[in-house]
């Protein structure tokens, strides 16, 4: 017995409850606005606003009214409450971010999650993604691809996160601050080697800008030229001769943390933790290694 199987059935024979309404805003060009998109924010009973000021600037352009509440990572769980009375009093919600998808890198996941669990309609609009929009254009393989939004700020939480992603080989998205390009593609470049990298700034608008090359030339170019704007950086994924290189360099440092004092074992699963390596496999490479030089 399928006891929590839940089927949502977006718009026949739903429940009395009000419907909330994921709307995706344009991440630069207001032409990108849908039809669909404007009308749901017209009809529904209330807009969720990331930034209603923001917002406001959008509904002003397209003369829409609807009232709207603020909605954003500092006052979600205050008022959830609330807006959960508003849906199951039949009326319907419009939740939408300062731009792009509404969820994605931005508040909202919350309340989306309560309001499956609550049984209420979630129906999502397509739309503008700033990820999907600059990985299409880039020329890096797009599938398989992993979207992981920003990255932590500090360097050795940067240098450990894309140690566990380094042997990866799906095409990586990234947003990032343009203050803080060349220090992460300079972690980046330490970790993942010199593959082919895509920044892509502004897009959608008059300075919307690619540039694509190895790690090494990019940063170069960025010292010269500093991007501005909004930006996102596309990574190709590993190949079979980056696994290579990269495991080349797990025994390199499994050798380093023996020197140091660590027991043979415990510095084996250490790195393939650290790593993402299958630790039998890391046992045995590092053996074999070992024989090879008697």
């Amino acid at each position: 017995m399928m006891e929590n199987l839940k089927v949502q059935s977006s718009f026949r024979g739903t429940n009395d409850f009000g419907k909330l309404f994921l709307v995706p805003t344009p991440i630069g060009n207001l032409e990108d606005m849908t039809f669909r998109a404007v009308n749901t924010l017209s009809e529904a009973d209330l807009i969720c606003a990331e930034d209603t000021r923001n917002t406001l600037k959008l509904l002003n352009h397209f003369e829409i009214k609807t009232p709207m509440e603020s909605f954003h990572e500092h006052n979600w769980a205050e008022k959830i409450p609330k807006l959960l009375k508003i849906l199951k009093a039949g009326q319907s919600i419009a939740q939408v971010s300062d731009a792009g998808m509404p969820s994605i890198s931005d508040p909202g996941h919350e309340l989306v999650m309560v309001a499956i669990e609550e049984e209420i309609p979630v129906v999502a609009l397509p739309g503008a993604s700033a990820g999907i929009t600059a990985l299409i254009a880039s020329g890096i393989n797009p599938q398989p691809h992993i979207f992981y939004g920003f990255l932590p700020r500090k360097k050795s939480g940067q240098v450990e996160f894309f140690e566990s992603k380094k042997n990866y080989p799906e095409s990586q998205i990234f947003y990032e601050s343009p203050l803080r390009l060349v220090e992460t593609l300079s972690n980046m470049l330490t970790v993942y080697g010199n593959r082919q990298v895509v920044l892509t700034r502004e897009l959608t608008k008059i300075y919307e800008e690619y540039r694509r090359g190895p790690i090494s030339e990019l940063i170069e170019d960025l010292r010269e030229r500093p991007a501005k704007g909004e930006c996102i950086l596309i990574v190709s994924g590993a190949t079979d001769k980056d696994k290579l290189e990269f495991e080349g360099t797990a025994l390199e440092e499994v050798h380093d943390l023996i020197v140091s004092g660590e027991k043979t074992n415990a510095a084996i699963k250490k790195v393939a933790k650290l790593r993402g390596l299958n630790r039998q496999e890391l046992y045995a490479e590092f053996h074999e290694l070992k024989t090879e030089a008697k």
